[in-house]
């Protein structure tokens, strides 16, 4: 994964008793040396199109219709939220170069063999969620198109036609793995950047600028609050960075990992929520629409809507397809017994099902969302403070991950520790994910920490993450059941590498 169609890896890109076929077929088994022939501009892509959603159309608007800010203030909020999430997603990725496996089957080690299933399911459960609400608004772009081209009006039984198609269009691209979505990951791309570029070219001629500049600055507390919500998405892709880094060598360049990732979201992100900020003053309702889709068919010309609509909708069918297919390898830690590919059909069947509910039960799409992201930040954020340490710790070590200590599910294994936890770790991230919860309040739920400075600031994601490391880095350090001719001593290799 995560390779521009520009140049083919070198080296195969299945399991080593595979075929050179466009299938991929290794699982969460490391990626011995000899088959990392990736390279990180190769990144670049696959971040640009994690990104393509309208969603950031609608969330763009929602900062101006409910945070009330202004345009400059918009801009910031996508610059920084960008920096902040795609920047934990870049820093966690260096592990993948490290180990050569995905995010969650690295995490053993930090969580022990049986530790590593409670944060797992956790974040699998959020990856449910994540492929949900992309498969409704996938599906919610196909009618749109229908509507504008051929007057076709929504149904019961169209929506579920809809949806199925597109879940199942997902499930066969994120089947084929990392070939196949380097390559579509490129095309759409170019086919939504230079339709992104007509849509700005439009605005810019149709809309009231002066109406755009003259809104008033909005609270500093809203502006805050806005990073959190837009960085959400971003948070929720730091567990699967590794995923997208396990076929790049050793010798690959950390801060280009960091750098290439966040320029990959900014690029998108940025552009997208100013456009949802300018779009929501010509139709302020637009950020409490029905569906996230719709709205475009009002503010744009059919022949620019229809286009825009079918690349940005190849482009929500590549995010799931990305979700999908880490959410494959999370599966198989998590010990479910499947090839991965066949492992993302439980996906694909759980986003179905939810996504039925929220386009035909649910009340309100963008209230289930904005749930959704904040409920979704915090439960990452718990593992995200975690494995930061203990990948600080492992920085300085000649044996960073050991591929058969992570296969070795027995307690012979490197990373057993206490009965299969690590008892450090366990206790750091439940503590943390109390409290996150605490600060946390959606539409269903609230936290008694919910009015504290930090909970209306909608900061309980970041406290989780501040709060899990520091535990975890003040408790005792883990000692892992490594051979004596394994010695650990400070590592020499050039400062970039890392």
């Amino acid at each position: 994964m995560g390779n521009s169609s520009s140049s083919a890896p070198p080296t195969p890109d299945t399991s080593a008793s595979g075929a050179a076929s466009a299938v991929e077929t290794r699982g969460i088994e490391p990626v011995p040396d000899h088959e990392r022939g990736g390279r990180v501009r190769e990144l670049l892509p696959t971040w640009v199109a994690a990104n393509i959603s309208v969603l950031l159309l609608t969330m763009g608007a929602g900062l101006v219709v409910f945070n009330e800010l202004n345009l400059w203030q918009i801009l910031l909020v996508g610059l920084c939220s960008s920096v902040v999430s795609y920047g934990m997603v870049g820093a966690v990725s260096v592990s993948g170069k490290w180990g050569g496996a995905p995010g969650l089957m690295l995490s053993r080690a930090t969580f022990g063999v049986r530790g590593n299933y409670f944060p797992g399911a956790i974040l699998w459960v959020a990856r449910f969620g994540w492929e949900t609400i992309n498969a409704v608004t996938g599906a919610y772009a196909i009618l749109t198109v229908l509507d504008l081209l051929f007057g076709v009006r929504s149904n019961s039984a169209l929506i579920a036609v809809t949806l199925l198609a597109f879940v199942a269009c997902t499930f066969l691209v994120s089947g084929m793995g990392r070939k196949v979505l380097a390559v579509c990951n490129t095309w759409s791309t170019y086919l939504f950047g230079a339709f992104s570029v007509l849509v700005l070219g439009y605005l810019i001629t149709h809309v009231d600028w002066d109406a755009v500049f003259s809104r008033p600055a909005g609270s500093t507390s809203l502006l805050i609050a806005g990073i959190g919500m837009i960085a959400a998405g971003g948070i929720s892709w730091v567990p699967s960075g590794p995923d997208f880094t396990r076929y790049l060598p050793h010798r690959a360049s950390g801060r280009k990992i960091v750098g290439t990732t966040v320029s990959g979201a900014a690029v998108v992100v940025v552009p997208m929520v100013a456009m949802g900020a300018v779009m929501a003053v010509v139709t302020p309702g637009l950020a409490s629409a029905g569906d996230p889709v719709s709205f475009l068919g009002d503010v744009l010309p059919t022949w620019l809507a229809v286009p825009y609509l079918i690349t940005a909708l190849a482009g929500m069918l590549l995010i799931n397809s990305l979700s999908m297919y880490s959410a494959g390898f999370t599966a198989q830690t998590m010990g479910v017994k499947l090839p991965r590919a066949l492992a993302v059909s439980v996906n694909a069947v759980i986003s179905l099902v939810g996504g039925a509910f929220l386009m035909l039960v649910a009340k309100s799409f963008l209230g289930s969302f904005i749930t959704f992201l904040t409920l979704l930040a915090v439960s990452f954020s718990a593992w995200i403070g975690v494995y930061a340490v203990d990948m600080a710790r492992r920085r300085r070590r000649t044996v960073r991950y050991d591929a058969d200590g992570l296969m070795d599910t027995s307690r012979t294994s490197r990373y057993w520790y206490v009965g299969g936890f690590c008892w450090q770790a366990m206790a750091a991230w439940g503590a943390a994910l109390v409290a996150g919860a605490c600060f946390t309040k959606v539409e269903w739920f609230t936290g008694p920490l919910a009015a504290t400075w930090i909970g209306r600031n909608g900061l309980g994601w970041a406290a989780t993450i501040v709060l899990a490391a520091a535990l975890f880095a003040l408790l005792p350090a883990p000692r892992e059941n490594a051979p004596k001719t394994e010695a650990e001593e400070p590592i020499r290799e050039p400062a970039r590498a890392d």
